[in-house]
């Protein structure tokens, strides 16, 4: 067999082909090419086939293809997918006006889901209780519900003491509020006679309140969807690496002191794109809308820097987003989601004579990559800034 023949054979260059077909609504061949990968012998290829082929019919209105197809994968042997066969037999039961059977799937479907899924799920069980009249179980689901609902904490807790601590500097009379800002804030002179504090401090101080609320809000909307994917103590990392990569990019390139948390929230942009694209977790359909935008913001927000303001205009650090945005996109590349099932992992078949050094590698490419960046901004951290 030829090189080429053995890619065209592969299941993962099929599944891609699929996926690039539906993609563009061509539901024809991605239905033929899922169909190639049904049978397969590993059964995460299999049911995955068959998840693509489901929806593929749906979307050509064969509901009765697309149910066959659901309930073949409820029957495989269990794999990461098998959570969302559930769902979907669930969804096609409702549509038939089968509540029970429907109720039956969801409950097949909670144990399996991913954490950050299960709320939606009991959510949807205790609507089905209570259409079918049973109230006390259907209480019970919406009390599990409100219970499993992923918590976005810590970027609760940075907004929570980033407006504090703005709000105070910004608005709170006397000279403590002033000398409070004036510590904080990225003044480049004072790092570099040895300030490095200001290299972080620097995210909890705004120029305005329009400042503080754009940042703000654009942390509400990215910030808890990178704590679900990669849980709360990787995520604060990741969120001050991207602010001090932020900061030593301001720090070389403009003179001027700089305010604001937007070069670390261009790190959590960065790591999203990223970490979706080459990753690609499976996420709930909120989570993907979100997703979505975020290249567009990217976009939208560097032309707004540079073409209106200009380069080193000085009311917007371009310099601080790039950098931002380079490191959270470094670090979404080498570090995968941690709160969600990827693409990438269900492909990985486990080692049957190796799985100690299977399970270590990604762990290690990881930590390499992570002191790799380390390196790079202690590098640049000791170089002479171009305003110097």
């Amino acid at each position: 067999m030829t090189t080429a023949e053995a890619a065209a054979r592969d299941p993962r260059n099929i599944f891609d082909a699929a996926r690039a077909a539906a993609g563009r609504g061509d539901y024809e061949t991605a239905s033929s090419l899922y169909s190639r990968l049904v049978g397969n012998s590993d059964p995460t290829v299999h049911v995955a086939a068959l998840l693509g082929l489901a929806d593929s019919r749906y979307r050509l209105d064969d509901e009765a293809g697309a149910l066959k197809s659901w309930i073949v994968a409820t029957q495989a042997p269990e794999t990461p997918l098998a959570w969302q066969a559930w769902v979907q037999l669930a969804g096609a039961r409702v549509r038939e006006g089968d509540l029970p059977g429907a109720a039956r799937a969801y409950r097949e479907a909670e144990p399996r889901a991913p954490y950050e899924e299960r709320a939606a799920i009991q959510s949807r069980l205790g609507w089905l209780n209570k259409e079918m009249g049973n109230q006390g179980t259907a209480q019970r689901y919406f009390g599990r519900a409100r219970a499993t609902a992923f918590t976005p904490v810590v970027t609760y807790a940075l907004i929570a003491i980033t407006a504090l601590v703005s709000l105070y500097t910004l608005y709170a009379p006397g000279q403590a509020s002033e000398q409070l800002y004036a510590l904080l804030a990225l003044d480049k002179q004072g790092v570099m006679q040895g300030e490095y504090w200001r290299l972080l401090t620097v995210t909890l101080v705004h120029g305005g309140l329009l400042h503080l609320g754009f940042n703000m809000y654009a942390l509400w909307i990215v910030g808890p969807l990178s704590e679900a994917l990669y849980g709360r103590a990787m995520y604060l990392a990741i969120y001050l690496l991207a602010g001090l990569g932020a900061s030593i990019a301001s720090y070389l390139v403009f003179q001027n002191p700089s305010v604001g948390a937007s070069g670390a929230i261009f790190g959590l942009f960065g790591l999203i794109f990223t970490s979706t694209f080459f990753h690609k977790p499976l996420l709930a359909r909120q989570a993907r809308s979100v997703t979505t935008q975020i290249g567009i913001l990217i976009v939208l927000n560097l032309v707004i820097g540079f073409g209106v303001v200009g380069i080193g205009g000085g009311a917007i650090d371009n310099a601080a987003h790039i950098g931002g945005l380079l490191v959270g996109a470094w670090l979404g590349f080498v570090i995968p989601p941690r709160g969600a099932a990827t693409l990438s992992s269900l492909w990985q078949r486990p080692a049957a004579n190796d799985g100690q050094q299977a399970s270590r590698r990604p762990a290690f490419l990881s930590a390499a990559g992570v002191i790799l960046l380390g390196a790079v901004l202690f590098v640049a951290l000791q170089m002479t800034p171009l305003w110097a």
